[in-house]
Parts: C-alpha cells; sequence; structure tokens
C-alpha cells in the first residue's frame, strides 16, 4: 500500500467549444509536471466548458478526447482525471473519467444534474458511485452539483478522497469552499476540489478557488488564479486521524434507493 500520492490541480481558462484547443492547452501544461506526480485533475467539461448544447459539437469529440486522455496517462506516467461531454444512447452524459497509468479507466457519470442550468435537459444523470482504489488510496469522484448532496458523498468508509471537478461560478463560490471543507470533515476524509478560471459565452465567471482539504478540515492548497496547484496526501495522516477520532463509527446507517 503507498504510504503518499502527490496531486496537481489544473486550474485554468477553458476555450468556449473547442475540444482541440483545450487538449493542445492542457497537453503543454501537463507534460510539465514532475516525474513524482500520480495523478492530475482536470477540471469539469474541460474540453468545452460547461455548455449545455452538447448537439452542437462533433460527437466523435467525446471519443477523441478520451483517446487523448489514454494516450497522455501512458505516455507521462501518471493517471489523470477529468470530465467530458461524451456520447450515450443517443443522448449525451457528463462522464468523469479517471486514466490509469496504463491507459485503462473507469468511469462515473455525474448524479445530480443542475437543473438551474437545464442540465438535465442536455444530458443524462449517473445512477451508481465509484470508489478507484489507486496506489493504495481510495477516491471517490464527485462533478461540481454533487457536492451539494451529502448523502449521496457520505462515506461509508470506504474512501479516503473525495474528488469533486467543477465550473463553479463566482456568485456562489462561498458555497463551494464551505461545502469542500464540509465534506472533508463529516466524512473523515481529503477533499479534493477543482474548479475553472475565467468565463464563458454565457457570460459567467469563474473564480477558481480550488483546493484541497485534509481529514479535519484543514486547507491544504488553494487558488483563486490560474494555476497548477501540487500537494501530497499521505496515508498516516488518514490512519492517525481516524484512530484517534472513531467519527465514521458513530455515523448513521442507510440505503441509498
Amino acid at each position: 500500500m503507498g504510504e503518499s500520492l502527490e496531486l496537481a490541480l489544473l486550474q485554468k481558462e477553458l476555450t468556449w467549444h473547442n475540444p482541440k484547443l483545450n487538449r493542445e492547452m492542457f497537453a503543454r501544461e501537463l507534460a510539465e509536471l514532475p516525474e513524482s506526480t500520480g495523478l492530475a485533475v482536470l477540471p469539469e467539461m474541460f474540453s468545452t466548458g460547461f455548455t449545455m448544447s452538447p448537439e452542437a459539437m462533433d460527437p466523435a469529440e467525446g471519443e477523441r478526447t478520451l483517446d487523448w486522455m489514454c494516450a497522455t496517462a501512458k505516455n507521462l506516467g501518471f493517471a489523470l482525471t477529468g470530465s467530458i461531454m461524451f456520447p450515450e444512447n443517443n443522448k449525451y452524459t457528463n462522464r468523469l473519467f479517471f486514466i490509469f497509468p496504463d491507459g485503462n479507466y473507469s468511469f462515473y457519470d455525474k448524479r445530480h444534474l443542475f437543473t438551474l442550468a437545464g442540465e438535465n435537459e442536455a444530458y443524462d444523470a449517473g445512477y451508481r458511485r465509484l470508489v478507484i482504489d489507486y496506489r493504495g488510496f481510495r477516491i471517490c469522484p464527485l462533478v461540481c452539483y454533487d457536492l451539494r448532496f451529502p448523502v449521496w458523498a457520505r462515506n461509508t468508509d470506504d474512501y479516503d478522497v473525495l474528488l469533486c471537478v467543477a465550473n463553479w461560478p463566482a456568485p456562489r463560490i462561498s458555497a463551494w469552499d464551505i461545502l469542500l471543507r464540509a465534506r472533508a470533515i463529516e466524512n473523515v476524509a481529503y477533499c479534493v476540489g477543482v474548479n475553472r478560471v475565467g468565463s464563458d459565452a454565457n457570460g459567467y465567471e469563474y473564480p477558481g478557488h480550488s483546493a484541497v482539504y485534509d481529514c479535519l478540515g484543514n486547507q491544504m492548497v488553494y487558488s483563486d488564479k490560474s494555476a497548477k496547484l501540487h500537494v501530497t496526501l499521505t496515508r498516516s495522516h488518514i490512519t492517525e486521524i481516524r484512530t484517534k477520532l472513531r467519527f465514521l463509527e458513530d455515523r448513521d446507517s442507510f440505503v441509498i434507493q
């Protein structure tokens, strides 16, 4: 079991509806990461921006971006994750891919679609939670709006890291900050949040605030500018806190229908 995992969080501005330019930009950024990187995290819909018009894009862009992610992870030797619009059953999903360094992958479809923006009309919702085993850490991915729903994110002692990628806009950024910290505290887990910066074609501003919180809710890294953030997670921290503070043993039991 690995003792540490080095993360790189890529908080960048996205080019609207231009997967090719976004892939090229992230390719340059990823190529500059140190060899010690274990996992690089990109924002939600990193190839297009948070679009409610997936039909305006070439459906093949989903596969092109997935192929690019797999090739990039293999070439650079670390895992890569982020969400993209992906065609499924004649519709689309907001699908997070977790690409392992050998090019294999797992995926998670966003469970809670942002009805305020009509995401539920443009995309199909996911129905299963995912926990990924990677280098001695169990990672549970979420996508943006999922962060608001603590029952879906609840740790039943099956994960060590809650990871959320997002396009979270400026008017509600205080909620993002508070929810990331709260999810870390209530689940006695690391909580990783990766947002974007800049503006999109709809006029929404994104202020970043990508951050990582430890099992006690202490902020480990943070930025409100275009940045590549680096942080190292350790197993000893999780073991020490959960041994000393057995809060998860007192959690309520429930079943999600």
